[in-house]
């Protein structure tokens, strides 16, 4: 199934049942509803922390949403987001950890390497849809699930993981982490990184022969084969970029906001990224304010889940309505899709049949292609 454009209404739907589950939980939980309502729209840019912290988590978004983007885009899909995450981060490190050189030198080196390492696991995926025509959206997700556990068990294996209970790398030197920029939040050049890359990646896709050929690969597969578009460039290449840009966010999140590599860091960025492109419809520049809006609702969620002393994670909730308010015209579309292919091959079946015989004797009698 090929991703197409959701309806108009949809860019908003989505966010606006997020906060309604948000409204009704805090309704039928919280202590002081009246009070936690209030402060679940007002707080959050009332404390320099909280907005902060928003715009922090708002920056990841952006970043690992661009990487969602240019994959959907494409015509692919890449759900090893989670898994890139955290090899980026743990790349990096380790590397700005064990480097001899100067602070440049050593941060440009872990940066690229954690670029470097999401993007093979991406490459992983392309290469299997290459050689088994394997789904990509399968082979990303299971690669995924299987690089968490084995990096969890190279942080507890690491000799200098006993000072952080096994449960995380060293902190890095002060030298390579990331300015402050709205303190004491731990908001840093993140962001405004996260933001150039967003708008670059709009100008490549939408102002750029490759960027019109990228989404014609989206759009209509088919049609791009017939124009001679390279199907191994468009799969490797989209790849790559996904899995490099989710790596940066991890070795960013590294560097900017938890200063080590800890197990369960890079948990539900993946997934909320991929939110963000669905609702952003796979537009870099559309990724900007709805990672800024999705930043908002999590962020506030989980300040009223703390103060109301709630005993399960509301922004895990939410979370989940969101992704499921966006899968849910996919769903039906693919379900009215294989409804409406199968009442139509049934009776056209032998011709249909008879037609792709036709045409392969043709091809092997002229020695043409289709």
């Amino acid at each position: 199934m090929k991703l197409k454009k959701l309806p108009a209404f949809q860019t908003l739907i989505s966010p606006a049942l997020g906060i309604l589950a948000c409204v009704f939980l805090i309704l039928v939980f919280g202590k002081t509803p009246a009070a936690a309502l209030k402060s679940l729209f007002t707080q959050t840019f009332t404390s320099a922390y909280y907005f902060g912290n928003m715009l922090n988590t708002a920056a990841f978004f952006m970043l690992a949403g661009s990487g969602s983007a240019i994959a959907i885009k494409s015509g692919n899909m890449n759900l090893g987001g989670e898994g890139q995450i955290y090899a980026g981060g743990f790349v990096g490190c380790v590397l700005l950890n064990a480097l001899p050189f100067s602070a440049p030198i050593s941060f440009f080196i872990a940066l690229s390497a954690s670029a470097a390492v999401g993007a093979l696991m991406a490459l992983f995926s392309a290469m299997l849809k290459e050689l088994r025509d394997a789904r990509v959206l399968l082979t990303t997700f299971l690669v995924s699930a299987a690089a968490i556990p084995f990096i969890d068990g190279l942080i507890t294996a690491s000799k200098n993981s006993s000072m952080t209970n096994m449960l995380a790398l060293p902190y890095i030197a002060d030298e390579y982490k990331l300015p402050q920029l709205l303190p004491p939040s731990p908001l840093s050049w993140s962001l405004p990184l996260a933001a150039v890359v967003c708008l670059a990646l709009w100008c490549l896709m939408f102002r750029t022969q490759t960027g019109r050929k990228l989404q014609l690969w989206g759009t209509a597969p088919q049609f791009a084969t017939y124009c001679g578009y390279s199907t191994r460039a468009n799969v490797y290449l989209t790849l790559a970029a996904s899995g490099a840009l989710h790596s940066l966010t991890g070795f960013f999140a590294v560097t900017g906001t938890y200063h080590t590599c800890h197990k369960g860091f890079y948990t539900n960025m993946g997934w909320n990224a991929l939110n963000v492109a669905l609702i952003a419809k796979s537009n870099p520049l559309a990724v900007i304010p709805v990672s800024l809006l999705l930043s908002w609702i999590f962020t506030s969620a989980s300040r009223v889940a703390l103060t109301q002393g709630f005993a399960f994670d509301i922004a895990g909730i939410v979370q989940s309505v969101i992704l499921f308010s966006i899968a849910i015209p996919f769903v039906r579309k693919a379900l009215a899709g294989q409804a409406a292919g199968i009442g139509s091959a049934t009776p056209h079946a032998s011709r249909g049949a008879a037609d792709s015989l036709g045409t392969q004797d043709n091809q092997n009698n002229t020695g043409g292609t289709a």
